[in-house]
């Protein structure tokens, strides 16, 4: 006798999401686990991304979903929940970037048997800090994160057309201060 298959239909992430969101309004915590589960990693790496510090990150990306869960009565039902947090959290990093004290340091960049792609993530990173906040924080966004350009508009709360120019002065800006510190590198 054969078995009778059954047939679970998979669930649209949209769809999903609002029933998370319905449930978090309610003060659901399995609802709450699992939204911090599903965002977790990849919200502590963008704010690592923004701030260029793995432990902060970590902080900014708690205190984002607390003030998610805190102020979700806020979020309309047409939005998604992820660009709501991922808005907050980038919000909260780019604060922290203004209120932090500027300084001379400057990362090593001896090649002593170090990593050719450790030397040139440190040098990113340490090459974002000299564009204009709003032009990392686009770069990060689109270019590190992978996020599109309705995604980057939506988290900045910008429109569309201000991501594109944002980013093409963004990524001129970089290429010429990457250019100057590789040249320096190579002298």
């Amino acid at each position: 006798m054969a078995e009778k298959l059954t047939f679970v239909p998979t669930l649209d992430p949209k769809v999903e999401e609002l029933a998370l969101v319905d449930r978090l309004r309610r003060s659901d915590q399995v609802a709450m686990n699992t939204i911090v589960s599903r965002h977790r990693d990849r919200l502590i790496r963008s704010a690592t991304n923004l701030l260029r510090d793995s432990h902060e990150a970590e902080d900014v990306a708690q205190e984002a979903f607390l003030k998610s869960f805190r102020e979700i009565h806020k979020l309309r039902d047409d939005r998604a929940f992820s660009g709501y947090l991922y808005k907050i959290c980038v919000r909260l990093c780019m604060d922290r970037l203004r209120s932090r004290k500027p300084t001379g340091e400057a990362v090593e960049r001896g090649m002593g048997g170090t990593d050719r792609r450790v030397v040139n993530q440190i040098l990113v990173q340490e090459l974002l800090a000299h564009l204009p906040p709003e032009h990392a924080q686009t770069l990060v966004l689109r270019e590190m994160e992978q996020m599109s350009y309705d995604e980057v508009a939506d988290i900045m709360d910008i429109p569309v057309g201000t991501v594109r120019s944002r980013l093409h002065a963004a990524r001129e800006k970089f290429r010429a201060i990457w250019l100057e510190a590789t040249e320096e590198q190579a002298r």
